[in-house]
């Protein structure tokens, strides 16, 4: 006679494990359901009139993983078992992950960096052939991104990666991103036009300040005294590396206060574009239930949105790049047959055209995503901090012999006390204080 034997569990979950079959001679024949009495004492079996033996015992709870017995976890092994969730599995679990989350941060802010670092040489190297075209190089960026974001957009789109959800989302914060990245654009043209060189690294600092600020006021955010102090040092090792022995405080004095206040305005406008980013990322999250925006959401309708407003601000622009609207056709046609390296005479001027501005366009467009990918994962502030130490390296690549830029040129008086004061502050401003939690939450991923 053959008899099935089962493994049931007291818990609450089932137990995963198979059926032995084993053969042995009952000695005792049993009713099905037999009503002992509670101070007998039996085995705990059950023999039924019947060719099959079931045999229960009691056991201890074995753990399985979510879907069924023969549910497996993701890396083979059993289910987890009784005590998976106790609460210190929790903390490690959230330790892990939050050692997880700095991992990425860093390596986004170190890949945010190089390529800051290689946007602003590549920039420089970009206008020797593009030098009498520069405002051609900028409209080309411009609306060439919308081009390029919207042609990967729809790739990730086919693709799965970009969700119907994910484009139903509200266009209006997208129109005021492209309305606050084309007004600072405007405004620091203007300023820029009248300011020095070396006055504009200062004025840059302003930036920081602005999303500090911002944050506060729109994101609730609440930093503590070594944060303040680590972005406050950052601004100081950047003005010291970079401006230092130059007649910058001069060149502002000349320049007249409306010329430095309103490229302070133009930092604003870019401060509350990555605020309002960053709010972007959190209202997706909260709408997607947990999930995130692709980044070429972002990019692409906020690309688009601002080719618009710089379209209208056209006659404007060009004014402050002394061309005169009605010239501004054949300007651009200049520039384009420069870029291209065609046109006889004209592309003798031109050397280094199309390979130098084709790679700014394209380093500049890594940056631009690695900047707004650290933003998602981290914050506005994370990621201004990241491209602000991208300055001074630049500064000293400068020093470096380049092809196409001739003499290189030297470093500040300061520069090294000032990269010192920087890394400090990033230091400090990364320092986080036993007991104490982040000061930045960050949005969902």
């Amino acid at each position: 006679m053959t008899s099935f034997v089962r493994r049931l569990t007291v818990g609450s979950t089932i137990p995963h494990v198979p059926v032995h079959h084993q053969k042995f001679k009952p000695t005792i024949e049993i009713p099905a359901f037999p009503l002992l009495p509670h101070n007998i004492q039996r085995p705990l079996g059950i023999a039924l009139r019947s060719r099959k033996y079931w045999r229960v015992e009691a056991v201890g709870p074995v753990g399985r993983a979510e879907g069924g017995d023969s549910t497996k976890k993701a890396g083979g092994g059993p289910g987890p078992g009784p005590c998976s969730y106790s609460l210190g599995d929790r903390t490690t679990e959230v330790e892990r992950r939050e050692r997880n989350r700095t991992v990425e941060v860093v390596v986004a802010a170190g890949v945010t960096v190089v390529l800051g670092v290689g946007n602003r040489v590549l920039y420089k190297l970009a206008l020797v052939p593009l030098k009498h075209y520069p405002f051609f190089l900028a409209q080309l960026a411009t609306f060439g991104y919308v081009l390029v974001y919207f042609s990967v957009l729809y790739l990730r789109y086919h693709a799965g990666i970009v969700t119907d959800e994910m484009l139903s989302m509200p266009k209006a914060p997208f129109l005021a991103v492209g309305l606050l990245e084309a007004l600072g654009a405007a405004t620091g043209m203007a300023a820029g036009a009248i300011l020095s060189g070396a006055s504009i690294p200062i004025l840059s600092q302003t930036f920081l300040v602005w999303q500090i600020l911002l944050s506060i006021i729109f994101l609730g955010r609440r930093y503590r005294i070594n944060q303040l102090l680590g972005c406050f040092l950052v601004a100081v090792g950047v003005i010291i590396s970079v401006a230092s022995g130059s007649s910058s405080g001069h060149s502002l004095k000349e320049a007249g206060m409306f010329w430095s206040l309103l490229m302070i305005v133009s930092f604003l406008f870019q401060a509350a574009d990555t605020v309002l980013k960053e709010v972007i990322f959190l209202d997706a999250a909260q709408r997607l239930k947990g999930g995130s925006i692709d980044l070429f959401v972002v990019n692409s309708y906020g690309s688009a949105f601002q080719a618009l407003f710089i379209c209208l601000l056209l006659p404007f622009l060009s004014k402050l790049w002394g061309i005169p609207f009605s010239q501004l056709p054949n300007y651009l046609k200049d520039g384009a047959a420069c870029f291209l390296n065609i046109g006889g005479t004209l592309s003798s001027r031109c050397d280094g055209a199309p390979l130098l501005p084709l790679l700014f366009v394209i380093v500049n467009m890594g940056f631009n995503i690695s900047l707004l990918h650290l933003l998602k994962i981290s914050s506005a502030v994370v990621s201004s901090l990241a491209s602000t130490f991208s300055v001074p390296i630049s500064v000293y690549v400068f020093t470096l012999p380049l092809p196409y830029l001739g003499v290189a040129s030297s470093l500040p008086t300061g520069f090294v006390a000032g990269a010192i004061i920087l890394v400090t502050g990033l230091l400090i401003y990364a320092w986080t204080p036993s007991g104490s939690t982040a000061a930045l939450p960050s949005p969902s991923n």
